[in-house]
């Protein structure tokens, strides 16, 4: 995780869109960026699901939300389009941005290793500066905490 305080790294995604999208473009407002594991999952259906049904009310507080996965555009629009999420999902195929916020670690499943998203938050304030960071997420709950972050 990066420490709180610090300048967030800035990065160029394309959205579920295929437009290019840059942490720049959100000076000025708070942004919620979410990494998560994989599009249609459980959890993280679940954890988007959440974050849209509570959209108004970070849009109220003039905040962003920003999902990243190393999912395909592609994938991003179909799960856009399944569950109508009115948010910006970003495709990080090559994990820059993954390996840039520090998210990329060494996960066990079903006894073997492997390197995956660890499900992660960061809030960033308008200046871009990292003012809350947390790893290890619960999927349903962490969009109620982020909202009461705010």
């Amino acid at each position: 995780m990066l420490e709180t305080g610090i300048k967030a790294p800035d990065f160029t995604l394309p959205d579920q869109n295929g437009e290019l999208r840059s942490l720049k473009d959100y000076q000025g407002k708070k942004v919620v960026l979410y990494f998560y594991p994989k599009d249609m999952t459980s959890g993280c259906s679940k954890q988007a699901c959440r974050f849209a049904e509570l959209y108004p009310q970070f849009k109220e507080k003039d905040a962003v939300i920003l999902g990243v996965s190393k999912d395909s555009v592609a994938s991003h629009k179909k799960f856009e389009e399944k569950f109508g999420l009115p948010f910006t999902i970003l495709s990080d195929r090559d994990q820059e941005v993954i390996k840039a916020y520090d998210v990329l670690k060494e996960k066990t499943l079903y006894g073997k290793k492997h390197l995956g998203v660890v499900r992660s938050t960061y809030l960033i304030d308008e200046e871009g500066i990292i003012a809350k960071a947390f790893s290890n997420v619960k999927a349903q709950e962490n969009p109620d905490q982020m909202l009461g972050e705010i």
